[in-house]
């Protein structure tokens, strides 16, 4: 089998301890706040999740970059020089132009410097740890000797079963990227009604329904697992939180004690910036594996 290299993208949320783990590479994005701007690497480098919650909520605006051409043809010359093909598990094209910029460059470099190297782009439809699961997944594989395009294969066909279920606790995030309309934004914050959305087939963030209060919304996160999952108890469950890792571990508490999952199958992680300067604090998301989206 040739030797390949496993690429994604920081919106997948993967701490830096499981990319290591993993021994995928990860090409981060980038936010802006206050004129300057920092790069989402795994590892929290340039800044520390919980100061990025705290300034949302002193008012300050966060806005986000996809990783352009350039950058994703830098990331990927040394490999391909090194003789090695790569697959790229971009963040969902409905959300980011990452992934047109990784097809993009992917097809300039076969055609002009790299003809023999197979540069393969998988569009993931998913956000945040929705994408690290489908990594973790790309990974385990290439871990059992799958080859490229065997992975590709897998991922293409198992994408649209990587379920993701949002709820957020301050609606203001969703007003301003537009999910929400300003009135519904006021009610829901007067009568504590929370939104409960998820990622579609087409990779997008909607809204499903609602809930009336903070513990109903995280109890409805796991009642759509319930719904959906296929042999949860087999699972490797992963779950988001913006700044408010104690409602991430009631959900994993509520995970556990319906499906029997093993704590040490549930890995728990910050919403990144790029995903949180749209959701906001308080933002808690649960995937897996299910029958459908």
């Amino acid at each position: 089998m040739r030797d390949y290299i496993l690429l994604t993208d920081s919106s997948a949320d993967l701490t830096a301890g499981l990319v290591e783990e993993l021994g995928v590479e990860v090409l981060p994005l980038s936010f802006t706040m206050a004129n300057q701007t920092y790069r989402n690497w795994p590892d929290n480098r340039e800044i520390d999740p919980h100061r990025f919650y705290q300034r949302l909520r002193e008012g300050e605006m966060a806005t986000t970059s996809a990783i352009n051409v350039g950058e994703y043809t830098e990331k990927l010359i040394p490999y391909l020089r090194e003789g090695k093909d790569v697959l790229v598990v971009a963040f969902s094209s409905a959300l980011s132009a990452t992934c047109q910029s990784a097809r993009l460059a992917a097809e300039e470099l076969q055609e002009q410097l790299f003809p023999n190297r197979q540069i393969l782009v998988v569009d993931s439809l998913c956000a945040s740890m929705g994408q690290g699961l489908l990594v973790w997944y790309a990974a385990r594989l290439r871990k059992e000797g799958r080859s490229l395009e065997e992975v590709r294969d897998w991922l293409e066909e198992n994408k649209l079963r990587l379920c993701h279920w949002f709820t957020v606790d301050d609606l203001h995030f969703l007003k301003r990227g537009g999910r929400v309309s300003p009135a519904t934004a006021m009610v829901g914050t007067m009568l504590s009604i929370k939104p409960v959305m998820h990622v579609d087939d087409e990779g997008r963030l909607v809204k499903v329904g609602t809930a009336r209060g903070r513990n109903a919304s995280l109890k409805a996160l796991v009642d759509h697992m319930e719904d959906t999952a296929v042999d949860p108890a087999g699972q490797t469950i992963f779950i988001s939180h913006g700044d408010c890792l104690e409602d991430a571990q009631k959900v994993a508490d509520d995970v556990r004690g319906r499906f029997g999952i093993p704590a040490e199958r549930i890995l728990i992680n910050n919403v990144g910036p790029v995903i949180g300067a749209h959701s906001g604090p308080g933002t808690v998301a649960l995937f897996f594996l299910g029958s459908k989206r």
